[in-house]
């Protein structure tokens, strides 16, 4: 076992003393540190460390990468600082000091939608084998029949076979997937009324009804929303002096989480004034009761509207004749909006164009960033190849990426470095500019990286993986060229870094 007595001490005096430690904590790789001022760390002292892997800030916290050995590397810390460890959410609370208010709105969206991402990818790897059970013909499966009559497009073309037209196995197997698919993203605000209510710390089961209550099958499904209004056949409720529409908001996300927030403050607001004596009974119904009017009155309405406006810019961005400088801006752009913690906001308008659109064609830009990134560390292990040192950062970290995590990579080579971050926000944004006017458009979101293909809608494949060879090779090539050219090279790296010997 590695003694870490020295280089916790060393760590220590170069991080500003015990003083300057607010919280710290750790996770699997990293020590997580909350500083009361963060410019007295010494991050070139620091990172000289043998036992440290690299550092970077992020959501207001000093983060120090260490690797597997963390927790050996922690409790050797605890004992030399005198600072004991707290949990992962104190740590978060305490960091939101050094956050301004814009990071601070942003970490509330990664904490709402953290927890939902483990049922996100679920949904979208079934949704990617439903594609290829009902989306997809083949030839080979023969023509389609219908009443013993062969099947046409309008253009004369025969319409072949799909899986579940000749497997009553695999159509029973389709229709089974789809009670899952469904529970996810057509009850998706059940899942965030539940998370608002948890990182709010208030009562999560009144979070779960309330959900419920969005999207109850009493209600209008919003997916029939627009067909019932054209007939003027929306259901409602007769309070005899006004009425309530009963529509439902199936895979929306404002609404869930204005309602959500309301909910919890509405509850911790009654907390301080209702005697504890009779807070059981008053609390819940006072909160959720009036929480569920107003959103079906109020919110969820706003909600709506305020979601159609988004994605309807975002979708007219996209489908413009402006749509290669949009798919090149933000497919250049997301790896950036990831170190400021931007990008969580793209969930939400992921999850509204599908709603809206039935896909996204922002998630595929954002797998093939996540790929970009992969291939810039790839090319720095090749042109680094001999360094140990730094494989021990960046091997996992180009695998974290080809998976669909980039912050590894990011903050442990590709920043540090400059010119693969580079490299890979050019091969990003070339390859974002081919899959936007190539229309590529994912059903679902959650499957990142490499296998975000199983995301896309199975027409598009082929352009999607036009565009991953983009993101996988461009930033290797870059990469390479920039290193030896010196171009974005930060003064002194090119001389630490070992030299590879070429034949012309």
């Amino acid at each position: 076992m590695a003694d870490f007595k020295k280089d916790a001490s060393d760590l220590l005096e170069y991080i500003g003393g015990s003083d300057n430690i607010s919280a710290v904590t750790h996770c699997a790789t990293r020590m997580r540190f909350v500083l009361n001022d963060p410019a007295e760390a010494d991050v070139k002292k620091i990172e000289s460390i043998p036992a440290v892997k690299g550092t970077f800030t992020q959501a207001g916290q000093f983060q120090v990468i260490i690797g597997n050995e963390v927790a050996t590397f922690y409790n050797e810390f605890s004992k030399v600082s005198g600072k004991e460890g707290v949990s992962k959410d104190q740590a978060k609370t305490a960091a939101k000091q050094n956050q301004n208010p814009i990071q601070r709105a942003m970490s509330v969206l990664a904490e709402i939608f953290t927890p939902l991402i483990p049922a996100i990818v679920v949904g979208g790897l079934i949704l990617g084998f439903r594609n290829i059970l009902e989306g997809i013909e083949f030839q080979s499966l023969g023509q389609l029949m219908e009443d013993g009559v062969a099947q046409f497009t309008n253009s004369g073309e025969p319409i072949y076979n799909r899986i579940v037209n000749v497997s009553q196995f695999w159509a029973g197997v389709n229709s089974f997937l789809w009670l899952i698919g469904e529970a996810i993203f057509h009850f998706l605000p059940v899942g965030i009324t539940w998370s608002v209510t948890k990182k709010m710390g208030t009562t999560q089961i009144l979070g779960i009804v309330l959900g419920i209550t969005l999207v109850s099958p009493q209600l209008l499904n919003a997916y029939g929303v627009a067909e019932a209004t054209a007939i003027g056949e929306i259901p409602y409720w007769d309070f005899g002096f006004f009425q309530i529409d009963m529509i439902g908001y199936q895979a929306q996300v404002l609404p869930a989480m204005l309602a959500g927030f309301t909910l919890s403050y509405l509850e911790i607001w009654l907390r301080k004034w209702i005697p504890q004596a009779i807070s059981m009974i008053f609390v819940p119904l006072f909160a959720l009761v009036p929480t569920v009017l107003i959103a079906h009155t109020i919110l969820g309405p706003i909600g709506w509207q305020i979601g159609n406006w988004i994605s309807g810019i975002v979708y007219a961005g996209i489908t413009s004749s402006f749509s290669w400088l949009f798919g090149l801006v933000f497919g250049a752009l997301y790896s950036p909006l990831v170190i400021t913690g931007l990008h969580h906001m793209s969930n939400a308008i992921d999850l509204q164009l599908i709603a809206d659109f039935d896909g996204t064609q922002l998630w595929p830009m954002i797998a093939l960033s996540n790929i970009a990134q992969g291939s810039a560390v790839l090319a720095i292990i090749w042109m680094h190849r001999g360094n140990k040192d730094e494989e021990q950062v960046s091997i996992p970290a180009m695998i974290s990426c080809y998976l669909g995590v980039t912050e590894p990579a990011m903050f442990g080579i590709n920043i540090k470095y400059i010119y693969p971050f580079v490299a890979a926000m050019v091969g990003s944004g070339l390859a974002g500019l081919v899959s936007v006017l190539s229309g590529v458009t994912a059903a679902s979101i959650g499957v990142g990286g490499i296998p975000g293909f199983l995301s896309i809608k199975f027409e598009f494949w082929p352009m999607f993986f036009v565009s991953m060879l983009i993101a996988f090779v461009v930033p290797i090539l870059l990469t390479i060229f920039f290193e030896k050219r010196g171009i974005f090279v930060p003064k002194g790296e090119v001389d630490d870094a070992p030299t590879i010997e070429t034949s012309n």
